[in-house]
């Protein structure tokens, strides 16, 4: 399990206790990616390519294990709990604007995350309630759960890590159970469906992989915890993989059981809890009790591990001058004001757009930055001793990925398209403030 940090960080070289074994980091990873990614992103998906859903998904998985690659190896290499930020700033040094909008663009991905999380334990929570279409009260609850798990990781690393755990796993268990009771009243199997399905798009199935990328964002988190982990040379690339691999894995259950089970108009219909909606309809009350605590407990551990690591990247570009300084105040609880901003900042995501919006811009946001992680692995190949076929590989499909988002964007929701480029421009400015007050701070 987690232990408690024992003494509180004064700089950034004072050590700490290396107290997080393999088994804790797999938490963190999976805590992050089996969120509300995959509950959300499964309408949208069987709408637009059916039955090919679980393939979608599993190229998703590939593209995530390419991000990985030089996530894994910058973070062998540099051993920096910036992680994102920290690896492209020291990729690219001489350019302040430069790392300080990459620090913006991936602490405010994780708010993004954050709030998408918290929007899906609200709308699973809620489903069995009359506030299930009621959005004032989604977004309420939604700001709410992010209160309490803003609490538990100021209160306790080491009570946050018990809880992590013990949601983490429970969750796996249960997934895993929803997905063969799915598959077990299945009406048709998967290859009948596909039979059934009238054309085949690889466009529209590449499209659908891209968009599925933002389930699988939250094997970062494992890096932002290097100062508190044992023998990070070998763990963090066990425990990416690993959790990667298992996430893959109870995402394509999921997905399958859901389609051979549920009919498709229903996920389109209920995308926001299609799940529990189609669970009540085949397997009754009980089967949807079961879904709604597999929702409710993905995305709660989502929300804690998210927040966990993202607020420790907050805190080390905050200490670099790019954000307010008292965001990188640490106590023995961790960075508590960069925690209680983060959750802050989710809840006012919450309340200014909606849940596909959030989808939307986190999708956008871990593709590009995982493209400047591929780009930066691919300048330090020799040093890092990356293999120019797979850094190149995840550049392409990165490259590739980023391009069906904006499609997609542009042909169905171009609203939501300006209100992302809205917030870019925003975090463009934001970095550019600070960037100026660090180099005026500098000269002087």
């Amino acid at each position: 399990m987690l232990k408690d940090i024992i003494k509180k960080r004064n700089s950034v070289h004072r050590k700490r206790d290396k107290s997080l074994g393999l088994l804790e980091l797999v938490a963190i990873a999976l805590g992050g990616m089996v969120g509300g990614g995959i509950f959300t992103v499964l309408g949208i998906s069987v709408s637009m390519i059916g039955a090919y859903t679980p393939f979608a998904i599993l190229l998703g998985g590939i593209l995530a294990a390419l991000a990985a690659y030089s996530y894994v190896k910058l973070g062998v290499y540099y051993k920096d709990e910036g992680a994102t930020y920290s690896f492209f700033k020291r990729s690219y040094p001489g350019s302040t604007f430069k790392a300080a909008l990459i620090g913006w663009w991936v602490v405010f991905g994780y708010i993004s995350t954050i709030a998408l999380y918290a929007y899906t334990f609200s709308t699973y929570s809620l489903s069995a309630t009359e506030f299930s279409h009621s959005p004032i009260v989604q977004k309420l609850v939604a700001s709410l759960v992010i209160l309490l798990f803003c609490s538990i990781n100021i209160w306790s690393v080491k009570g946050m890590g018990k809880l992590e755990d013990v949601m983490v796993y429970t969750k796996l268990v249960l997934l895993c159970i929803i997905s063969f009771t799915f598959l077990n009243h299945a009406e048709f199997s998967l290859p009948v469906l596909l039979q059934k399905e009238d054309s085949f798009s690889l466009f529209s199935v590449l499209v659908v992989s891209s968009i599925t990328f933002v389930a699988y964002e939250g094997f970062q988190l494992v890096i932002n915890a290097v100062g508190e982990m044992e023998k990070p040379e070998k763990n963090i690339p066990r425990a990416i993989y690993t959790a990667i691999a298992l996430a893959v894995g109870i995402y394509i259950l999921i997905s399958w059981g859901a389609i051979t089970t549920i009919p498709f108009e229903a996920i389109i219909k209920d995308k926001e809890f299609a799940l529990a909606a189609g669970a009540e309809s085949i397997i009754g009350k009980l089967g949807k009790e079961l879904v709604i605590l597999g929702a409710i407990l993905a995305t709660s551990s989502a929300i804690s591990g998210t927040l966990f690591g993202s607020s420790r990247q907050m805190a080390v570009v905050a200490r670099d001058g790019f954000m307010p300084k008292f965001l990188s105040e640490r106590k023995e609880q961790g960075p508590v004001n960069a925690i209680l901003a983060m959750s802050f900042l989710a809840s006012i995501l919450i309340w200014s757009g909606n849940l596909e919006m959030i989808l939307e811009f986190g999708s956008v946001t871990f593709l590009l930055v995982s493209l400047l992680m591929a780009f930066a692995n691919h300048k330090l190949r020799v040093q890092t001793k990356s293999s120019s076929f797979l850094t190149l590989l995840g550049v392409l499909g990165l490259s590739l990925g980023t391009g069906f988002i904006f499609y997609y964007e542009f042909t169905h929701a171009k609203k939501q398209l300006l209100f992302i480029l809205a917030l870019y421009a925003l975090l463009t400015l934001g970095s550019w403030v600070y960037s100026k007050k660090r180099d005026s701070g500098q000269n002087h």
